[in-house]
């Protein structure tokens, strides 16, 4: 069972991870929006907000790849309530 942070936008963080692991490839933001029916505007917005908790990484400009801790996330093992906005 996924246990979100309170600081989490659900369901549209968790689409965004679950696209880029699902994928296996880095993404960009356009690519992500367009794949779960969001703006990309608010998914860039989203990304920032995964990065700074670590649950994305920024691969180079413009490019995300889920890290290790998002997919434990996703597996329901890491609890992303335990991420505090102050330890980002």
């Amino acid at each position: 069972m996924r246990r979100p942070g309170d600081w989490m936008q659900l369901p549209t963080d968790e689409r965004i991870l679950e696209t880029l692991e699902s994928s296996g490839l880095i993404l960009s933001p356009a690519v992500i929006a367009k794949n779960i029916d969001r703006s990309r505007h608010e998914v860039n917005r989203r990304l920032t907000a995964l990065v700074d908790y670590g649950l994305v990484e920024r691969e180079e400009r413009g490019y995300y790849i889920i890290s290790e801790t998002g997919q434990q996330y996703l597996a329901g093992e890491f609890d992303a309530s335990t991420l505090d906005e102050d330890e980002k």
